[in-house]
């Protein structure tokens, strides 16, 4: 009778065990349809909300939790992965569209290419007209330490070596002119001496670089909650106070240019409201951008949207890393508005003439800006050179705009990223696509 139910106690256990493994793997099994439902509704709203929500989330952390350092790895992290495929993604979708070009693109590169180079130039006097209305006298302390270039030919000569340098080299720094170059000379060579099937192997590498960036992107919520955090928790709105009329100057002219000045422009060369197609870059575009703080960085986000507006992919595949190297409204405005500021702070008189010719100077300069490590603050003493300001001066300036450089970068940024999105579209003259109501790009 023991053994008899010594083996049903044993055939109970043995009836049970099945059972309780059944029911962890089920308790396991839920919690990963939980998971998995949970990043299901997070990736069916729209990017632009995620990105707000970590906007929100990233700001509140900063101010009442500044401890948590941590969080700044996100934006780290997330600013490298774009930076590391983006060289890439400019390399193979230049050579890539090139190759396959019908022709035709003639006519809109030179039209976009004109509006880089006139916005840029109208933004410097729109800089130049407001430090005459609001003239800025700053504080200068201590001077930066970093080499700068002093002559336009300086830049030029730059430019040039930094063309004619490594293919490899210049995908591993990200070197965008010479990567241009490179790609471009590839996708000509690809074009005359290629297969078809060589040439489609060139498109499949595109479509798969393009994957990986879309993949990238999706993390920009967090990587920005990252950015964000950064900002708020190490900065504040502190050591603004005693450059907020700066601020205000340099910011008031970067928004009127890009409100008011580059919307004539597109008006002018399409005769349709500019405003719509506006809202969407800045919108889409500029918001990453004044986070990231990184033209370079913003070139995969800026194509992806030319994709969603149903542009060329052939054009805009070379318009938009152009953009980012000659497409410089907000570095020629804080070129000009600092070398007037350091001009007034030391007493000199600078006439309307005189300032035009600044306008010129750093418009060329702005060209270059993307060459220069440093961007737009190290090129403060080219225009300070035209007014003979000594670079013990002007560097000066240069520091003041590394206090600065939270705002003035972040918007800078958002100014010439969104920028090349807006003009690529203008020049195409092709309508926003019309979405079904509710949905968004």
């Amino acid at each position: 009778m023991e053994t008899h139910a010594g083996r049903k106690g044993a055939f109970r256990k043995s009836n049970h065990s099945p059972l309780g493994e059944q029911g962890g793997g089920q308790m396991v099994n839920n919690k990963m349809m939980k998971v998995s439902n949970i990043f299901s509704w997070w990736s069916s709203k729209s990017l632009l909300l995620r990105i707000f929500i970590g906007i929100v989330i990233g700001t509140l952390l900063g101010l009442f939790a500044p401890g948590l350092t941590g969080i700044s790895i996100l934006g780290k992290v997330f600013i490298s992965g774009l930076k590391a495929i983006a060289p890439i993604l400019v390399a193979v979708l230049v050579a890539a569209s090139i190759a396959r070009a019908k022709g035709g693109l003639g006519p809109r590169f030179r039209t976009v290419i004109l509006l880089y180079m006139l916005s840029t130039l109208l933004a410097a006097f729109v800089a130049v007209v407001g430090s005459m209305l609001f003239p800025v006298v700053m504080t200068l302390k201590d001077a930066a330490t970093d080499n700068a270039p002093t002559h336009l030919t300086d830049i030029f000569s730059n430019m040039l070596v930094g063309m004619m340098s490594n293919p490899m080299l210049s995908i591993s720094n990200a070197n965008y002119i010479g990567i241009l170059l490179w790609a471009v000379l590839a996708g000509l060579a690809l074009k005359r001496f290629a297969r078809p099937a060589t040439i489609d192997v060139v498109n499949d590498l595109a479509n798969v670089v393009s994957a990986i960036v879309g993949w990238v992107i999706q993390l920009a919520p967090f990587g920005i909650l990252g950015l964000v955090f950064e900002s708020v928790s190490e900065g504040g709105l502190n050591i603004f106070a005693d450059y907020g009329q700066l601020i205000l100057l340099l910011v008031g002219c970067m928004l009127f240019s890009a409100l008011v000045v580059n919307p004539l422009l597109s008006f002018l060369f399409t005769h349709r409201n500019p405003y719509p197609l506006l809202w969407m870059c800045l919108r889409e575009s500029g918001l990453n951008a004044f986070f990231t703080r990184s033209s370079a960085a913003n070139i995969p986000i800026n194509m992806n949207l030319c994709r969603k507006l149903g542009l060329d992919e052939d054009f805009y595949s070379v318009s938009i890393p152009l953009g980012a190297t000659i497409n410089m409204n907000g570095a020629a405005i804080t070129i000009t508005v600092m070398t007037l500021a350091v001009a007034h702070t030391i007493g000199i008189e600078v006439n309307f003439l005189s300032a035009l010719i600044l306008c010129s100077i750093a418009a060329l300069g702005a060209c270059g800006a993307s060459g220069v490590a440093g961007g737009s603050l190290l090129l403060i003493p080219l225009g300070c050179s035209f007014f003979g300001i000594s670079p013990d001066v002007s560097m000066q300036a240069v520091a003041v705009g590394f206090i600065i450089g939270v705002i003035q970068d972040s918007v800078e940024t958002a100014l010439n990223s969104s920028g090349d999105v807006f003009f690529t579209a203008t020049a195409e003259k092709k309508p926003l696509p019309r979405l079904p109501q509710g949905e968004e790009l």
